[in-house]
């Protein structure tokens, strides 16, 4: 050997992230009830909200707007019909230029309501309902139930590693511990409760079934008028027993098995499990489509899945950061994590409120699945993404009806919908479109993280009917090609008969229809030869005085913008400045490739001054920090997630609340959900206590930031240098 030879040293391999000790130091600890965070617990297809006892036995103590409820993906309802209204009994004719009268199921003012009522059903119809309650029985010594002022000493914790709920408490000077599990496979709620209370008989389980209400909104529940449904047992044992449950036309099974006790009726839709001379009693609760056995206890199953849950796929770890927001940006995240496996990874998109209460009925919106799970397939776990995706398949055959109904071609996607597809009646869903793209966003995206043929042939049919509306929907007009009218672009409060060439959606549209084009290449075919000339036709992105506009139909939106009366401070606040800067996602939740970054600069700048944040949405602020990463601000784009407004604000239990303003309640409409006075400051009310896109666009965003995009260069490209210290395994860079 040469002595005075220098070996360079090869890099320490990194050090894999300790992911327990990532996720367990976000596990969530109350000591006393927070009316505005009941925590969830679920499986992706049942979730179930509990309150401070680790069950739903106090639900009064929370606000109106945080039900205790137990929805699953599967659980829709329909009132009975007896007009027999049809889907077409909400449409009316619409003038579209070049293609004469359409049919839209718009609602022109909502008082028309009144007057056609089956705008009202098929507003209503299909809805998701609640399908359990289930509490503890506690029994003070002359045998009444307890009320809340009778337990001291609360404490409850929830466990992310593992997926279970541990509640104490003192009643009756006897301590009560209440372990609190859902299954992974099953939907099925398992719960243990110790006590030497027990052994006396005066603690159990109650489970209550309810009817539905004619309010459906947050909480679907009736628990007065028990003649409306039935619960009937058909199969019973001392330690079990399986119930069927009828409303209306919805059928579904319930089975309670109480290991070494005993199960009995307390009422038409109520029973009580309780234990026998020991000091613990397991139970499970389980919700069925079909007749089924009680399900078995099995703590180890749901260990063995939230370990697997958090092992596999991507995380990140901010540990070692000096910025001060990196701990609490890592909460975030991590919680946002928890909440998407419980409520945006089931066989149907979720709707905005998950399954922790309904809003909309309980309908999904297909704007949202993009945000809701769109993370999916970009943290490495695509197969969570494509339960939801199974949905554009099944519906696919109907979406081609409506393209054809529209006298186009292609597949049309309703934009307020349930299992059947059909769009609800509105004043604005008929003319959203900025949800057509995203089946191929979504493919794309699984595309991406598996890279196999299997995907292509999977999803090939739904890029390309998806295309073929994106090419056949826009206009010529002249040399171009435009869209709209009628339109309603991202940002709502633009007129649908008037508006034109809105500036996310036609950059949308031409990155869809390249992407379909890429698709088809992968597959062996051709490019079509339509579908490019619709790319290099499309009306480019309106701007003006060197600013993005929002639509090219209002030209002077900057200068009302900017006008005295206009400011984010304004009241009444009724300018244009507000609801969601659409403009930038044509780069930022996308590369637009005819985006002039200079110009996108500035459009960014004057809208951080002003526009009126009181009045966004909480995925606004994710995909803002998307992008200013793309347009190389780091410091902007965490500075855009940590906005301090009420819709981006991040309860302790990692929820966002849906806060409107109360001078524009009125512009949200019907069935939009229950308002209520929030800690959000004079003037604000609360919508929902919970809004999942925030979640779901949060990892999104944060995940193109830490691992990058098409294009980007060097480590977490989207976090500035200095603070911030950031790890990454399983993710992958977005489009």
């Amino acid at each position: 050997m040469c002595l005075g030879t220098t070996l360079s040293p090869s890099p320490a391999p990194a050090q894999p992230i300790d992911r327990h000790a990532l996720v367990t130091r976000h596990n969530v600890t109350l000591t006393r009830v927070d009316p505005h965070a009941p925590l969830m617990l679920g499986n992706g297809n049942l979730g179930f909200t509990a309150d401070i006892t680790g069950l739903q036995t106090f639900p009064e103590q929370y606000s109106p707007i945080a039900p205790l409820l137990t929805m699953a993906q599967w659980a829709w309802h329909s009132f009975p019909n007896p007009k027999g209204y049809k889907e077409s009994d909400g449409l009316v004719r619409v003038p579209v230029p070049g293609r004469g009268e359409q049919p839209y199921p718009w609602i022109r003012d909502w008082s028309e309501i009144e007057k056609r009522p089956a705008l009202q059903w098929l507003r209503e119809n299909p809805h998701r309902f609640s399908l359990g309650r289930i509490g503890l029985a506690l029994l003070r010594a002359d045998g009444t139930q307890a009320r809340f002022a009778d337990i001291t000493a609360t404490r409850q914790r929830l466990d992310l590693w593992s997926g279970s709920l541990t509640s104490s408490f003192v009643f009756d000077g006897q301590p009560v511990t209440v372990e609190t599990r859902v299954h992974p496979t099953r939907d099925m709620v398992m719960v243990s409760i110790r006590s030497p209370l027990v052994a006396l008989g005066r603690i159990g389980v109650d489970v209550r079934y309810p009817g539905i209400g004619a309010k459906l909104n947050p909480d679907p529940s009736d628990w007065t008028r028990d003649e409306t449904h039935s619960t009937r047992i058909v199969e019973q044992r001392p330690d079990r027993l399986v119930a069927e449950r009828k409303l209306d036309d919805t059928h579904y099974y319930s089975a309670i098995y109480a290991l070494g006790g005993a199960v009995a009726r307390t009422g038409p839709h109520g029973f009580r499990a309780l234990g026998h001379g020991v000091a613990r009693l397991d139970v499970t609760v389980s919700f069925d489509r079909e007749r089924r056995q009680p399900g078995a206890w099995d703590i180890g199953a749901v260990a063995r899945h939230w370990r697997d849950y958090w092992t596999h796929g991507g995380a990140i770890d901010f540990s070692g950061s000096s910025d001060p927001r990196a701990a609490e940006l890592e909460r975030r995240v991590v919680l946002s994590q928890y909440l998407a496996a419980i409520n945006q990874a089931g066989e149907y998109p979720p709707q905005e409120e998950g399954l922790f209460s309904n809003s909309w009925n309980g309908k999904f919106h297909l704007e949202m699945p993009i945000f809701h799970a769109g993370h999916w397939a970009s943290w490495g776990r695509p197969e969570l993404l494509e339960r939801s995706l199974g949905w554009y398949l099944e519906i696919l055959p109907y979406a081609r009806q409506v393209a054809n109904r529209h006298g186009v071609q292609g597949a049309w996607w309703s934009k307020m919908t349930g299992p059947n597809g059909w769009n609800s009646p509105s004043a604005v869903n008929p003319f959203i479109m900025w949800q057509q793209p995203h089946p191929i966003y979504l493919a794309e995206l699984v595309y991406r993280a598996r890279g196999d043929r299997a995907t292509l042939k999977r999803y090939g049919e739904m890029v390309e009917q998806t295309a073929q509306l994106l090419a056949s929907w826009p206009r010529r007009d002249g040399d171009r090609y435009v869209l709209g009218p009628p339109i309603i672009p991202v940002q709502e409060n633009h007129p649908p008969l008037t508006t034109i060439n809105p500036a996310f959606e036609l950059e949308y549209f031409r990155w869809a229809l390249g992407t379909a084009q890429r698709w088809r290449e992968r597959r062996g075919l051709a490019r079509d030869p339509e579908w490019d000339r619709v790319i290099a036709g499309l009306a480019p992105p309106p701007e003006r005085d060197g600013l993005y506009l929002p639509v090219e139909s209002a030209p002077d939106f900057w200068r009302t913008a900017t006008a005295p009366g206009c400011s984010r401070h304004a009241e009444p606040p009724r300018c244009l400045n507000r609801d969601h800067p659409s403009f930038l996602m044509a780069y930022g939740l996308i590369p637009g490739s005819r985006v002039d970054l200079a110009t996108m600069r500035r459009t960014l700048a004057e809208t951080e001054k002003h526009w009126d944040l009181r009045q966004t949405w909480g995925w606004d602020f994710p995909v803002v920090a998307m992008t200013a990463a793309r347009l190389g601000d780091p410091e902007e784009a965490v500075a855009w997630l940590f906005r301090d407004v009420p819709n981006n604000r991040w309860g302790v239990s990692g929820m966002t609340p849906r806060v409107h303003l109360e001078a524009e309640k009125q512009l949200v409409g019907p069935a939009a959900g229950n308002s209520g006075p929030g800690p959000d400051g004079p003037g604000y009310a609360r919508a929902a206590e919970t809004y999942f896109p925030s979640n779901g666009s949060l990892l999104l965003a944060v995940g193109m930031m830490a691992k990058g995009w098409e294009g980007s260069s060097g480590t977490a490209p989207g976090f500035p240098r200095r603070g911030w210290k950031v790890r990454t395994e399983g993710i992958r860079p977005l489009p």
